[in-house]
């Protein structure tokens, strides 16, 4: 296959995967958005939770999921949802529950909807860290130019900036206030280059930002499986008990949710790597194969075939 031929194909999968989620928002995009309520998630845990679904101005883009690590030395902020208002919604929420100054904001990956109200949080205090691979995706053209129709679409307000790390991270790196030990490990490239996860060792909580799916299929879109399945080997290695997703509700059985995960990604790169090696159709080898294991999961019907699919041309390229 030509490589233009491939990136074709590419494009083909990548609209549909975005048509499936969009799929997904027809049902709850017109939703209000909830209030920006804590929820405790463990002695020192806490997180806000957004509607599964696109941004919309009905839901004024709280979409995804922010957490919050209250320690005697101050409070560290785990994302910054989606805009400027949630994120002093959720700096007011905190302030009902914590004297503590905010000391940190880390980001888990610069994804629109993680990171608008970060202008907000380092307002507040909070000295914005990252992994410096996101520095790429900031000096590119694609950053703000998905800001300035961010906020032409109302999902964000005017005004709204593209803030950069005050400290970017090179390796794995752990910060310790008031005697709580958070971990910050690069778990990327997966979703994106620049993957944090962040562990907060005394209470066995691991804020995975956007790589773990809770009991449902997830969209693999045309993410290296390879990468993403190496990411979770890391997140499992750190042994959780409980974990905050970038979107969705708390997991408290981690290992099973991580494990779900990996097995669905390791399995479509077995079936459709075997049918690439083989050169197999596509349409064949997908009804040849055995899905039982997950088609009773929320979303299959939806993304399984788009996820089978990439995967085959990705294994394709792989044997080339």
């Amino acid at each position: 296959m030509t490589s233009a031929a491939r990136t074709a194909r590419r494009r083909l999968i990548a609209t549909a995967a975005a048509t499936a989620v969009a799929a997904l928002a027809v049902r709850a995009g017109a939703q209000p958005a909830p209030p920006v309520e804590l929820q405790r998630v463990s002695e020192h845990c806490w997180f806000v939770q957004g509607l599964a679904a696109l941004g919309t101005r009905e839901n004024r883009n709280f979409i995804s999921n922010a957490g919050v690590v209250v320690t005697p030395a101050g409070v560290v902020l785990v994302d910054a949802l989606g805009s400027p208002a949630l994120a002093r919604e959720l700096l007011a929420a905190i302030a009902r529950v914590a004297r503590q100054p905010v000391t940190h904001a880390v980001v888990t990956h610069y994804h629109a909807d993680h990171v608008y109200g970060l202008a907000e949080l380092r307002r507040a205090g909070a000295t914005v860290v990252a992994h410096a691979s996101a520095r790429e995706y900031l000096g590119s053209e694609t950053a703000p130019l998905r800001l300035r129709t961010s906020i032409e679409e109302g999902l964000t307000e005017p005004g709204t900036t593209l803030v950069a790390a005050d400290r970017w991270l090179e390796a794995d790196t752990t910060l310790e206030l008031g005697g709580v030990r958070l971990r910050l490990v690069h778990v990327g490239p997966a979703h994106t280059p620049e993957d944090l996860a962040v562990a907060v060792e005394p209470d066995g909580v691991l804020f995975a930002g956007d790589l773990v799916f809770r009991g449902r299929v997830p969209f693999v879109g045309t993410a290296d499986s390879r990468r993403w399945i190496a990411s979770l080997d890391r997140m499992l290695a750190l042994a959780p008990r409980v974990i905050v997703p970038g979107h969705g509700p708390v997991s408290h059985d981690a290992r099973a949710d991580l494990q779900l995960t990996r097995d669905y990604l390791a399995y479509l790169r077995q079936t459709m790597g075997r049918a690439a090696r083989e050169m197999q159709p596509f349409d064949d080898a997908y009804a040849a194969t055995d899905w039982s294991r997950y088609e009773s999961l929320p979303l299959f019907r939806m993304a399984n075939r788009i996820n089978a699919y990439n995967t085959y041309l990705l294994m394709e390229q792989q044997r080339e």
